[in-house]
């Protein structure tokens, strides 16, 4: 076995009993804290309402391990199994030569991974949503959704994938430096484009209407120092009861946008407090850091693929002994992620420091028990656990825990 095999089956298979466990973890501190309802809560949700929250945790917990335990079989099958070389194979001797080819087999892998999540993504949405009273989506709307997905990423993904096949080809050396040049006019026109034309085609948007809670929401965002482009409300009810708000969008393209669910949850105080929250994270720079940090890894992600393309062991070690550079690319993209999987609670903990920093941001703009207030609602309503497992929430939690965030909103400010 080489050594490269070896170290990937290893991070591979403890990787897996990590989450595992950390899953389990989970679970089992939900439940044990199932029937106490937690001091600063009491007024604000009743014991069924945490019990119900504690059972919704449980559920989506086991369901994630059956999702892991399939996804690792299937990435393990894939690689040292050699179900890639054998899709690459079959599609390579009938679409000999060209693009063609190359392009079907990521075609294929994508759609057998598609396939593979399609079982999870019906029983979580049909069986543990509807269970808990979230889920309004029907059947017919699952299946545009999924259609709409497949359909758009093969029309972004695909032309990109064939340029960077160019590239290698014909490029010389600094062919990824190109790459990733070419990436990141993507990932920058994605940005753009999402709010614009593409999440129209999953959901309904429109301006938030006249009123006092849009006097109110701009002269926030005037005092928070924030050029308002318009605060979109989202039919988010057409498909589940949870509310939610998020900011997406690059330049003139920026945008907030609010669930519909959330307006109807919250109060206009409080839908100000969350809103401030969301302006936050763009005043204090985090959605520019992460866009910046996410292309920095790309150009590091490149510089290593172009490394690894005059590596002449690396796809054998990965099973596929007479590949391509589609398969390079696709060893790539598929095992990436395990060998990232260390770095996972460093970029978890950088995630629940933003969200301090944006509820810090949003006290010193609006109301900070008016968020309070807010959280509280969102996990109640949501069916949030109020007492995660602290180890699973420093692995894996990208908000932290709200008995932390409500007690840094309730402390004194500094004078």
């Amino acid at each position: 076995m080489h050594p490269f095999t070896a170290l990937f089956l290893f991070l591979l298979i403890a990787g897996l009993a990590l989450q595992l466990w950390l899953l389990r973890r989970q679970a089992r501190t939900v439940a044990a804290e199932r029937d106490r309802v937690p001091a600063p809560f009491r007024e604000a949700v009743s014991a069924a309402q945490h019990a119900r929250a504690a059972d919704y945790t449980v559920a989506r917990a086991h369901h994630a391990a059956r999702r892991l335990l399939a996804a690792t079989a299937w990435l393990a099958l894939l690689t040292v199994g050699g179900g890639l070389a054998a899709i690459d194979s079959v599609i390579r001797g009938a679409l000999p030569g060209g693009l063609a080819g190359p392009l079907a087999v990521v075609a294929a892998t994508a759609l057998s991974i598609t396939l593979l999540n399609l079982p999870f993504d019906l029983w979580i949405v049909f069986s543990i949503e509807a269970r808990f009273g979230f889920n309004r989506t029907t059947p017919v709307l699952f299946l545009l959704d999924l259609l709409r997905g497949i359909a758009i990423s093969a029309v972004l993904l695909l032309p990109a994938f064939g340029l960077a096949l160019w590239l290698l080809a014909r490029a010389g050396p600094a062919w990824w430096l190109w790459a990733w040049a070419g990436w990141a006019a993507f990932a920058l026109l994605l940005g753009w484009a999402w709010p614009r034309l593409i999440a129209p085609l999953f959901n309904r948007f429109r301006e938030l209407p006249p009123g006092e809670l849009r006097e109110a929401v701009e002269t926030l965002a005037r005092r928070c120092g924030f050029e308002l482009r318009g605060v979109r409300v989202m039919d988010g009810s057409r498909r589940s009861t949870h509310g939610n708000a998020y900011f997406t969008g690059i330049g003139r393209s920026k945008r907030i946008v609010l669930f519909d669910t959330l307006l109807a949850q919250l109060a206009s105080p409080e839908v100000q407090a969350v809103l401030a929250h969301e302006l936050g994270h763009f005043r204090l720079r985090h959605v520019a850091w992460g866009l910046a940090g996410s292309l920095a890894a790309a150009g590091a992600g490149f510089a290593l693929l172009g490394w690894l393309a005059r590596q002449a062991w690396f796809q054998p070690a990965l099973g596929v002994p007479a590949g391509g550079p589609h398969t390079l690319f696709l060893l790539f993209a598929l095992t990436a992620p395990v060998f990232l999987a260390p770095g996972g609670p460093a970029a978890a903990w950088l995630s629940r420091r933003h969200e301090f920093a944006a509820d810090a941001f949003a006290a010193a703009h609006a109301d900070a028990a008016q968020l309070a207030n807010a959280l509280v609602k969102l996990h109640r309503d949501n069916a949030a656990t109020l007492t995660p497992d602290p180890v699973y929430t420093a692995f894996r939690a990208s908000h932290p825990p709200v008995l932390e965030r409500i007690a840094r909103l309730a402390a004194p400010k500094p004078a």
